[in-house]
């Protein structure tokens, strides 16, 4: 039996529903607004990260002057605030005029190039007062453009993983030289936070989107504390596993490894002091390498069907009962433009048929989750997110899963009951299993036939959440778990 207690423990920011949208220049073209709108009209991600992208902004005149160009940059955020989104903006990639030339760009991509035949410009700047020109000229246009009560409310963050060669110095070994990496990244982070200052004080500011090597996380807190530098938040990415490692079996999917990761870096953060900041874990998923997909690692099949949605709901499950200061969990949805065929295991909401997967319907299910924690009492394996809002509906995540998620615990059935007399109520029940709202496991029934127009049509609609049970408070509320299912159920007047 799983029972719901009437007992408030807290109120619960929904940390969960955010995202990080790669590529960023895909906001401009047909298929990245089509995503951006589904995810809009659907509530299911509430803050989206991008790069700010100066390569499209910044260029010199004939006298060597910095000039600027803004066009694309606002399209894009005009669209992302027209479908009310709100911003982290990764202030990254030096701008080719005023970059140093020995460390070069990389793809950062399963193919050749980035987006549009783009690379990422892994150089340090020629001059840091140049580089903290370029990030006060973009912030004070956005604030001019958007407004300080916008602006104010995003999250503005210094490159993104300065302690990964793909990003950061490409040719500098990122394992053996993680404290010159992180004295170079502090040059860069203090012209940033001058350059942002000098916009406006009012903006929140942070770094470093910490890709995961601890020496260079201690060296940037150290320098933040000695130099007493602004930090409003501290990012970081999170993958639980990566694929050479599932491949091997030396660390296959699991959420352990993503808690792991995260109390060594919160050690560390406590360490230097720096507990009171917000954790933003702007970019997580179950194994890194979001641009490959089941060539380079059958497992990621997963990232197609129930498990994916499993995953998420046990890890926020998690997250919230360790009651600590994260702001916000995005996913990386990243590889989006890599896809050539449906079902093929790359990491984002959507397939290249634009089929929903379970991962986004999970987002969705999140989504309705309301403001005040409750109490539940539930067995092994079950994980149970207890939730009530302000006018007193329930809304409350149930996931089913053994800690490698495989199929290697039983289908069970168990009874849920509220401490609350409900019989007056709506009971409404969502579901993500094997057999429902998963278009993966149709496509794999029918045999997984050639994409004609009327199987497509089969799987959109199959990818479309909608409730599998509505039924009277009063009647028993029975549910069959199997193994990776993930449950909402809503109780409304």
């Amino acid at each position: 039996m799983i029972k719901i207690e009437n007992k408030i423990l807290r109120k619960q920011p929904k940390f969960w529903n955010h995202a990080l949208f790669h590529p960023t220049d895909a906001v401009e073209d047909p298929w990245g607004k089509r995503i951006l709108d589904r995810m809009s009209d659907d509530g299911a991600i509430k803050t989206i990260r991008i790069y700010s992208m100066f390569e499209d902004i910044v260029y010199t005149d004939e006298n060597g002057n910095l000039c600027y160009d803004f066009r694309v940059s606002d399209l894009r955020l005009d669209y992302l605030l027209e479908k009310g989104y709100d911003l982290l903006i990764a202030y990254a990639g030096i701008p080719e005029c005023i970059a140093r030339r020995e460390f070069g760009g990389c793809s950062v991509a399963k193919g050749k190039t980035r987006y549009k035949g783009k690379m990422f410009n892994t150089n340090l700047p020629t001059d840091f007062a140049l580089w903290e020109e370029v990030c006060f000229q973009y912030t004070k246009h956005n604030i001019e453009r958007y407004g300080l009560d916008v602006v104010s409310k995003w999250h503005l963050h210094c490159w993104n993983e300065p302690d990964c060669e793909s990003f950061f110095m490409k040719g500098v070994d990122a394992d053996k030289e993680q404290v010159l990496r992180a004295t170079e990244y502090c040059k860069l982070y203090d012209a940033f936070i001058r350059g942002a200052e000098r916009a406006s004080k009012e903006l929140t500011l942070g770094g470093p989107a910490l890709a995961g090597r601890l020496t260079f996380f201690e060296v940037f807190l150290k320098h933040v504390k000695d130099t007493n530098a602004r930090l409003d938040f501290i990012s970081m990415h999170i993958y639980g596993t990566g694929r050479e490692l599932i491949n091997s079996g030396e660390r296959p999917i699991c959420t352990k490894d993503i808690f792991k990761i995260y109390d060594e870096r919160m050690e560390i953060i406590r360490s230097y002091g720096f507990e009171h900041l917000p954790v933003l874990i702007d970019e997580w998923g179950m194994s890194t390498a979001g641009f490959y997909n089941i060539e380079e690692c059958p497992d990621f099949i997963k990232r197609e069907n129930e498990v994916f949605s499993a995953y998420f709901a046990k890890m926020i499950s998690e997250f919230v009962h360790r009651a600590d200061k994260l702001e916000m969990l995005m996913i990386c949805l990243s590889g989006q433009h890599e896809m050539v065929t449906d079902f093929s295991g790359f990491r984002n909401f959507f397939t290249l048929n634009f089929i929903a997967k379970p991962i986004y319907n999970a987002h969705i299910l999140a989504s309705k989750l309301g403001e005040d924690l409750l109490t539940a009492d539930c067995g092994e394996n079950i994980f149970v997110l207890p939730t009530k809002d302000k006018n007193g509906n329930y809304a409350v995540m149930i996931s089913y899963s053994s800690e490698y998620f495989e199929k290697d615990i039983p289908e069970i059935t168990e009874e849920v009951t509220f401490a609350e007399d409900i019989a007056d109520k709506t009971v409404t029940v969502y579901c993500i299993d094997k057999n429902n709202t998963n278009p993966y496991r149709m496509w794999e029934r029918a045999g997984k036939p050639e994409m004609t127009e009327d199987m497509l049509k089969a799987l959109r609609e199959e990818g479309k959440l909608k409730p599998v049970k509505i039924q009277k408070g009063d009647d028993p509320l029975v549910l069959s778990l199997t193994p990776n299912c993930t449950y909402l159920i809503t109780v409304t007047e």
